[in-house]
Parts: structure tokens; sequence; C-alpha cells
């Protein structure tokens, strides 16, 4: 197994190691311009597009140098510019003259390019069998033999990318988010989204090679989401984006790397692609993101969401005991409150360790900081009833339901406001009294 430092300094790992790096990171920055943009599958049909010009462009190259293995790549780069360029026009026209949604544009030039290019590459196998040969790892990339004139392009590219979001950030910041504020306050769109077609077409044509046509549309988009999940900050956004694009990158080299020797020691014919490792890897990353990043992700939420309904059973709870005013069992609780057995006593032990609830002789009494709790949450729950009827109208029987829920979700400072506009009452909409606030 080779060291992690010699990845970037070894002759043979370093260009696969520094290319999909630096590839990553370029692609990552373009990625959140079209995940801000909604155009995400711009990214897939560009990268598919590419492929009848890079086939059409080859076949030139073989005719002209049919020896000229090493040298195509000049053809491939040339001849998927011209055909992805093609490719975005095609869809602009379609949508602005054409009248055609986007998504659908999107997707009917993807499949017209990809099945010329298809078609293209058939009639290639008969005339140019070898070249043909070559080609199809363009499909999924051939990272693995990228050398030090790889690192010296990506940086290259790199480096362009990251000095044109510099010096186009406010403008772009504004037409990403307020086009039409754009357009009033005297920036012009149009040059701003020019920049951003090239950028995508550099990145894309570029990618290929480390990547391959189909899936360059998830190393752009896949470090998006997951940074996504962490800020709402545009610079920060693309710092994250950068971060988890490159470390996609390694990740995916490496286990690619690492993955094939040890399978080669075992007698396994069996090389690891490139490519799809790291894009699994990308994927996997932008799946830990969904799940557990701190605000968005689905674990996180599961966690609040099930504390906050903890939090209601806790305080309704509270609410029944202080209506009851006498000492409860846990049999008359459970009648009260129709939830799972175990949530319930796990409920009554948090109030009893809180101080809110205390155990005399086999019942549950409320304490004296408990009665103050309960009767705030009646409070609450009293002063909305009352405002929803004599503010906004609305029928005594049913007001009920929403008040059980806005009891829950009020803050002391919302109360000092009701209390103020309904003149501090003492009786509610059904003439119970309410009680007076308590400081907790």
């Amino acid at each position: 197994m080779s060291g992690f430092f010699d990845y970037f300094t070894d002759p043979v790992l370093r260009g696969p190691t520094w290319g999909t790096f630096l590839m990553c990171v370029a692609s990552s920055l373009v990625g959140v311009i079209l995940l801000l943009k909604r155009r995400c599958l711009l990214s897939e049909t560009l990268s598919h597009a590419s492929y009848p010009g890079i086939i059409i462009g080859v076949s030139i190259f073989a005719f002209l140098f049919p020896q000229g293995y090493e040298s195509a790549l000049i053809a491939i780069l040339i001849g998927a510019f011209c055909s992805s360029f093609l490719g975005l026009k095609a869809i602009e026209w379609m949508e602005t003259r054409g009248k055609v949604r986007s998504d659908a544009a999107l997707c009917f030039i993807l499949a017209v390019f990809f099945g010329a290019g298809t078609v293209a590459a058939s009639a290639m196998q008969h005339t140019l069998p070898s070249w043909r040969s070559h080609l199809q790892t363009l499909l999924f990339g051939q990272a693995a033999t990228m050398s030090d004139i790889h690192i010296l392009l990506y940086a290259i590219l790199t480096g362009l990318i990251v000095s044109c979001l510099c010096l186009v950030f406010r403008p772009l910041q504004v037409v990403l988010f307020d086009a039409d504020y754009a357009k009033t306050s005297g920036l012009s769109p149009v040059w701003i989204e020019r920049v951003i077609s090239w950028l995508i077409l550099l990145v894309l044509i570029l990618g290929i090679r480390s990547v391959g046509i189909v899936l360059m549309s998830g190393m752009a988009i896949a470090p998006a989401i997951a940074a996504r999940q962490f800020t709402d900050r545009l610079k920060i956004l693309f710092c994250l984006a950068a971060l988890f694009g490159g470390l996609s990158g390694l990740i995916g080299n490496i286990l690619s790397v690492e993955g094939t020797m040890a399978l080669s020691r075992e007698g396994v014919r069996l090389a690891i692609p490139t490519g799809p490792m790291i894009i699994l890897s990308s994927a996997a990353i932008a799946l830990l993101a969904l799940l557990f990043s701190p605000k968005k992700g689905c674990i996180s939420c599961m966690r609040r969401a099930s504390k906050f309904r903890f939090r209601c059973v806790s305080e309704n709870i509270l609410k029944s005991m202080w209506k009851k005013g006498i000492p409860v069992s846990f049999r008359e609780l459970k009648g009260a409150h129709p939830i799972f057995f175990m949530s319930l006593f796990f409920c009554v032990l948090r109030l009893i360790r809180e101080g809110w609830v205390e155990k005399k002789e086999g019942r549950y009494v409320l304490s004296a900081d408990g009665k103050r709790k309960a009767s705030s949450i009646v409070r609450v729950h009293r002063l909305w009833e009352l405002y929803l009827v004599s503010e906004l109208g609305i029928s005594q029987d049913k007001i009920h339901p929403t008040a059980e829920e806005m009891e829950h979700i009020l803050t002391p400072e919302i109360e000092k406001i009701l209390t103020r506009l309904l003149d501090d009452p003492k009786v509610d909409p059904h003439f119970q009294p309410i009680p007076e606030r308590v400081s907790l």
C-alpha cells in the first residue's frame, strides 16, 4: 500500500491525484452556480452533447495523423467544445424562440446529441476500431493515466475559475438571487450569463478526461448539494463546495488505487475505475451531509421534531395535572394522555428530573415550579383563544385545536404583546379565569 504523501509526489500517482483534485475543485465551484440557478440538468446535457463532437474530431484527426494517439487530446477538446457549444446554443434557441420549457429542451438536446454520438461511434467501429475502443474510455473517464501535463491543465482551469468568480462575485450574487433588481440597477445579466456559460463549458469539456461524459454532472452537483446543507452564505458555499469536491477527488483516487492493488494481490483481475469511485465518494459525502448536517440534515430535523413532540407531551401533562389540582396516579395520566406507554413513562421521569413533578406515596403532584410552569401554559392557551375570538372573529367552537398547538410555541414576548393588545384580560371566551402572569 502506498503512503499518503506518495499520492502527491510519486511520478505515477501524482498525475491522477493532483489532476482529479483540481478538476473536482473546479467543477464543484461551477456546480454551485448550476445548483443556485436550478439548472443542474444543464451540466448533464452539455457533457452528453460533447460526445458527437469528440467522435467527429477524433475521426478527422485519425485520418490526418493515423499514429497520433498521444496527441489526440487536442482533437478531443476541440470537438467536445464545438459540440457542447452547439448544444448550448440549441437549448437557448429552443427556450427563447421555440418557447419550449427548460426541462424539455434540456432532455431533447441530451437525447439527440448523445444519440448522434452513439451512431457515429458505431460507424467508427468499422472504420477506426482502435480509435473507437480508445474513445470508449471517455464515457466513464480515464483518470488513472493522467500525467503532469494534466496537472498543469487543471491548475490553469481552476485558477481561471477562481479568478473569474472573484472578479464577478458581487454582480453574480445579485444575478443569482435577484435578477429583477439586477436589471433595474443597471447590471446587465447577459454578460454574467455568458461568463457562466463559458465556465460551464470549460469545466465539462476538460473534466471528461477525469470522470467521463456520463458522470461529469454528478461531479459538479454533488459537492454543491453537500455544501448547501451547511450554509446560506454564498462565499462559504463556494468554499465548502470546493472542499467537498477536492476531498471527493482524493478519496476516490485513493480508493481506486488501493482497491485495485488489494484485488491484484488476491489474484483477482479487476481494476476499480477512478472516475466512478470519485462520483461514489462525492455522493457519499452528499448523503452524509443530507443526513447529519446540523441545521438541515434529516437526522437533525427528526431529532428536533422528536424533541418538540416530547416537550408538547410534557407540557400537556403539566397542564392536565394543574387543572385536576390533586395528586394523580400513572394510570390516570395514561387515561388522559393516550400515547405509547414508554413515551409517557419517560416524559414523567423527565418532569421529575427537572423538578416540575414530585412523586408522593405512589402518586404524582406538581411542585411549586411545576405549578408556575403549568399556569403559564394555561395562560398562553386562554390568551390565544381570546385573541382568536375577539380580534379575528373565529367561532368559539373552532379555537381550541389551534390554541392547543400555539401554546407550545408562543414566546414570553408574544405573551406580553397579547396581554397588552387584549388589555390584560381576566377570563377567556369560555369565561374561565386566565391565570396571572408568573416568572419562571
